[in-house]
């Protein structure tokens, strides 16, 4: 058996190779003296391993590999503070429904809740993760883990993706397996109702005002979309996560403009409105969730939204790819009716025209990065004004273009998962959009960068402040406080871990320090002096 000890198999070995047979190719995590016999499966494994420099870029890492590939971002973390240090990232993949399986140690089962003062030790680390995970769940016996990963890849491919965390005692993973683990048959997402489907499409076919609401959970679903909003003439709105559903040069597109109030407003006097794949949070519109005059039909592939969000007259569980194929076929093929293309583009209009002078700032910066980047690039964002001008104007064509942290709003969440979104897809250029704050909670994984050889382009916008919070503050009449740190030279720290570096004070420098980036096959670092910028 590879990995040494003669012929025996340790339960770690035999969890890496089962890992291997679910097509796993790429694992995330910081190595310690929990996790050893786990990482001895490794020796030999066609699984790689990247080393972060911290836990949370490792979780990160995970949830910019599954947004961009479809298939759940691996993380090994030690016990305790391994896992408590990416439990940050696991809550943001929750919230944003990122698959990702957590597989980490825990104490000797002898000690597990006797408060003995063990290394890494715990009160119940299980129940801790329980609250950012579909489930959390501990292997009592090697026998358990087959058990336990066919659960997990079961709710990856048939329920709403969210983490999983599987903890394994270290004395389990030293116990021997005489057995051969294989995967067996995953379960299936459930199909809509036929009859459901049928009053669905007969509510969108005599709709006179119809609207489509498209979230992430429809990724799938490009081309039934594309034809639903065809045949009944309905300008289709997009969260963050659904970008590029429906081209953005398609004439029905109102792009991701949930945040105007002209969209909601057009949202709520709409007589039948179809939402799929999106919560419709407050996340999605930064105001109170949006309000529904007329018919509301959602589909979704977690029951559990049709209680937790808007309520609906027509509600359909089920995934949105052949549940939306099935309300296509029932609708008869057709151009955009009743004034619908000339309300889509009106929708656009107004969200670009009520931008006040600071985004449009940072839209004119912004639109100057897409220019110079190629036309394939991918964008992760953090939680940066930048950002949030960006990913309201952002125009794509295809899904999987923008990548942000959405719901749970982590800062720190660019850089690494712009790694993660490069090993995922290695031959696609990656831009990370940061702030100067937001870098700094994970700036150490400059190093991984340099590492695994990963060409990503961080484009910094330095204001030298927290200047959202620092608005907020003013806003409410307060005298803004911890707002103003000073930032260090980041220039020379990008250096320092090996990276290319510019600065840029004007517009007209921001392409061709892009281009510079993008042709150097280096990671590279193109900071925006946002006090400076200007002709």
């Amino acid at each position: 058996m590879r990995g040494g000890l003669g012929n025996a198999r340790t339960c770690g070995q035999a969890i890496v190779a089962l890992l291997e047979q679910y097509g796993v190719d790429t694992v995330f995590g910081i190595p310690g003296v929990h996790t050893l016999e786990l990482y001895r499966g490794l020796v030999g494994s066609r699984i790689r391993h990247v080393l972060p420099r911290h836990e949370q870029g490792a979780g990160f890492m995970a949830d910019g590999y599954a947004r961009v590939t479809g298939k759940p971002g691996v993380c090994f973390l030690i016990t305790g503070p391994g896992l408590t240090n990416a439990a940050t990232a696991i809550a943001q993949a929750y919230s944003d429904s990122v698959p990702m399986l957590v597989l980490s140690s825990v104490n000797p089962a002898a000690t597990l809740g006797r408060g003995q003062g063990e290394l890494h030790e715990l009160r119940d680390q299980q129940r801790l993760m329980s609250g950012c995970t579909a489930f959390s769940a501990r292997a009592e016996t090697p026998q358990d883990v087959p058990r336990l990963l066919k659960r997990a890849f079961d709710l990856f491919a048939s329920r709403r993706p969210r983490p999983v965390h599987i903890e394994v005692p270290i004395d389990v993973f030293e116990r021997k397996v005489e057995e051969e683990w294989a995967p067996t048959g995953l379960r299936r997402a459930p199909l809509a109702d036929a009859n459901l489907i049928r009053r669905a499409a007969g509510l969108l076919g005599a709709a006179k005002r119809p609207a489509i609401v498209v979230g992430g959970g429809a990724r799938t679903a490009v081309s039934a979309l594309r034809r639903i909003a065809e045949a009944v003439g309905a300008p289709v709105a997009s969260t963050v996560a659904g970008i590029g559903i429906l081209p953005s040069s398609h004439p029905l597109c109102a792009g991701p403009t949930l945040v105007s109030p002209a969209t909601r407003q057009f949202l709520e006097h709409a007589d039948v409105v179809l939402a799929t794949g999106t919560e419709l949070s407050s996340t999605d519109t930064w105001a109170a969730r949006p309000r529904f005059g007329g018919t509301l039909i959602r589909v979704d592939i977690d029951a559990a939204q049709f209680k937790a969000g808007p309520g609906a007259e027509l509600e359909i569980r089920a995934d949105a790819g052949p549940a939306l194929e099935a309300i296509a076929s029932l609708l008869p093929a057709g151009g955009a009716r009743n004034g619908a293309e000339k309300k889509a583009a009106e929708l656009v209009a107004a969200w670009e025209e009520s931008l006040g002078a600071g985004d449009r700032l940072r839209k004119r910066a912004f639109d100057a990065v897409v220019a110079a980047s190629p036309t394939d690039t991918k964008f992760v964002s953090d939680m940066t004004q930048l950002a949030y001008t960006a990913h309201t104007v952002f125009r794509a064509e295809t899904p999987g273009r923008f990548f942000h942290p959405q719901g749970y709003g982590t800062l720190g969440y660019a850089l690494p998962a712009a790694l993660g979104v490069k090993l995922g897809k290695p031959r696609a250029p990656v831009v990370a959009l940061v702030g100067d704050g937001g870098i700094l909670y994970t700036l150490s994984e400059m190093a991984t960068a340099v590492d695994e050889k990963l060409p990503v382009v961080v484009v910094l916008w330095n204001n030298c402040s927290l200047q959202q919070i620092r608005e907020g503050f003013v806003e409410r009449g307060i005298e803004p406080v911890g707002v103003s740190p000073a930032p260090p030279d980041f220039e020379t720290l990008a250096r320092g871990f090996g990276w290319r570096a510019a600065k840029v004070e004007r517009f007209a420098e921001i392409g061709p320090a892009m281009r510079a980036a993008h042709e150097s096959g280096r990671p590279s670092l193109v900071e925006i002096d946002a006090g400076r910028i200007g002709d």
